[in-house]
């Protein structure tokens, strides 16, 4: 009889993915320009951890369709210091929770544990307190393409500033990011708009309540998404997605309902005026909806001040924002080419990254409220943009150089070497496997390797030696696209060549940069 087979499976949990050595360094490389935007505008790293107590982050999750409301959450081990059970009274007169007793979250943004931790390091920080960090967020959500639970985000915020010229700020800093990863005007754009100027069109239209107004804007969130069909159908009964799922709407009239979608399809663009006119109607209706005006203008002004035209930022009553907790300017990245998608049809590829202002986190924590805005980007989502438009090659990212081992006998020859390559500053390697130089020539081409290092007997005890053959890889992978004859390639070994020993480092630095079009091209 066969003995039962019980080895594990190995499989990632659905809505996770590996990540190669390429889209790691491809990754790093696009954060490290972000970073430097970020910078120059004057804000400073800061981390938080991944864990936070779940009540510190909040519900604030634009969906739900887990029973833990959208997070990964455990509870906290209890204390073993044997300290008395004290609950301390709250301002609102409700006990607080020991904290053995409280449940924690895996954070689901960057947003609500910066709240935290100005509100904890209050004193000790510089107000206005500027900011970005970037990390992974964790969402408990459906999976699907191109939606995962663990994502990278990098952020940039600003705390204790009131002024418009924060948000206006926001955007702009957004935009040199675009630029400075090679996404030219015209194929982005920053839109913005005011949570007060759809507050005030729901004020006019008489919708008060609050889970109502939420489910409104969550509805009109995923107008880029789904389509201006789909949102009415979420702004009324609610509608069934193409698994056949159900996700009840606000339940608004007719006329309520065909007010917002006028509001939201009506774009701001140069020489539109009846939609400029048809919006700015619709918003000056409530007091509400005029001071969202009032800040959008002020921001127009620092935009055009600072040069940044309307191909760059532009104002666009669509964009809300899911996220509950935004009470001001909204502004959203999108781009504007189009790619395939799953089934090969064109679509535009869309949102990349937003923010707002959210000047009521901070006031969960302190007597009085923080004011406060940032911008958001997804790192993984703006990755594969960038790979789309040819700005990032993940193949083209080069290995180390790889000293093949032609004598296990004299195995420390190699080690020499490949120490005074370390020593100046190259990447290498020595093959630390027991095949021979066939394999060990795959190895080098499987790790991207710009060159391999060659010494075997006869370069070792030539007269006038010791010598080394260098074997340019890319060279080599150029040159083979034009062979007619095998025998003739092998016998000529096209972008080999020897150099005496001492001459190994100066001989590699001049290899490297002529492969990257440096000097010595």
């Amino acid at each position: 009889m066969a003995k039962s087979d019980n080895r594990l499976k190995a499989e990632l949990p659905r809505g996770f993915a590996d990540r190669s050595a390429a889209d790691i360094r491809a990754m790093d490389a696009m954060l490290a320009r972000i970073k430097t935007v970020y910078e120059r505008y004057g804000f400073e790293p800061v981390e938080t951890p991944m864990i936070e107590y779940t009540d510190v982050l909040g519900k604030f999750l634009p969906d739900a369709d887990r029973p833990n409301e959208g997070v990964f959450s455990f509870q906290d081990e209890p204390s073993t210091s044997g300290a008395p059970d004290v609950r301390r009274q709250k301002s609102s007169g409700v006990a607080e929770v020991p904290k053995d007793e409280r449940w924690l979250s895996l954070r689901y943004d960057l947003t609500a544990p910066l709240a935290r931790y100005f509100a904890e390091n209050f004193e000790r920080l510089p107000k206005p307190y500027r900011s970005y960090r970037a990390g992974w967020v964790f969402r408990n959500e459906k999976p699907g393409p191109g939606r995962f639970r663990q994502f990278m985000q990098i952020d940039a915020d600003t705390i204790g500033a009131a002024s418009p010229a924060a948000d206006a700020e926001m955007c702009m800093m957004a935009a040199d990011a675009m630029e400075a990863l090679g996404i030219e005007p015209g194929q982005y754009v920053i839109k913005v708009s005011s949570r007060k100027m759809l507050d005030g069109e729901m004020e006019a239209i008489g919708v008060a309540d609050p889970r109502q107004r939420l489910t409104v804007l969550r509805a009109i969130d995923k107008l880029d998404r789904l389509g201006v069909d789909s949102v009415r159908a979420l702004l009324g009964a609610g509608r069934k997605d193409e698994s056949g799922d159900f996700t009840k709407g606000a339940m608004l009239g007719h006329v309520q309902i065909e007010h917002l979608i006028g509001y939201v399809t009506a774009l701001v663009r140069d020489g539109d005026t009846s939609a400029r006119d048809s919006v700015i109607e619709v918003a000056s209706k409530t007091k509400t909806g005029v001071r969202g005006l009032d800040e959008l203008e002020e921001m127009t002004r620092h935009w055009r001040a600072a040069g940044f035209a309307r191909d760059r930022i532009r104002i666009d009553p669509s964009v809300v924002r899911g996220l509950e907790y935004y009470t001001g300017a909204v502004f959203e990245a999108e781009l504007l080419f189009d790619v395939p998608n799953e089934k090969g049809e064109r679509v535009v590829f869309g949102s990349v990254g937003g923010g707002g202002r959210y000047d009521g986190l901070v006031g969960r924590f302190r007597s009085e409220d923080a004011p406060a805005t940032g911008f958001s980007i997804g790192v993984s989502r703006l990755l594969a943009a960038l790979k789309a438009l040819g700005k990032i090659d993940t193949a083209a990212i080069a290995g180390p150089v790889v000293v093949l081992v032609m004598d296990r006998e004299r195995i420390a020859d190699s080690q020499q070497m490949v120490t005074e390559l370390r020593n100046a500053g190259i990447a290498a390697e020595m093959y630390l496997g027991s095949s021979g130089m066939k394999a060990q020539m795959k190895y080098a081409d499987r790790r991207n390797a710009p060159c391999v290092v060659i010494q075997g007997e006869d370069e070792r005890t030539r007269e006038g030696g010791p010598f080394v053959q260098i074997k340019d890889l890319v060279l080599g992978k150029q040159l083979s696209e034009t062979v007619a004859d095998n025998v003739a390639w092998r016998e000529e070994r096209p972008g080999q060549f020897e150099v005496p020993s001492a001459d190994l480092v100066k001989s590699i630095h001049e290899l490297l940069e002529r492969q990257s079009g440096g000097p010595e091209q």
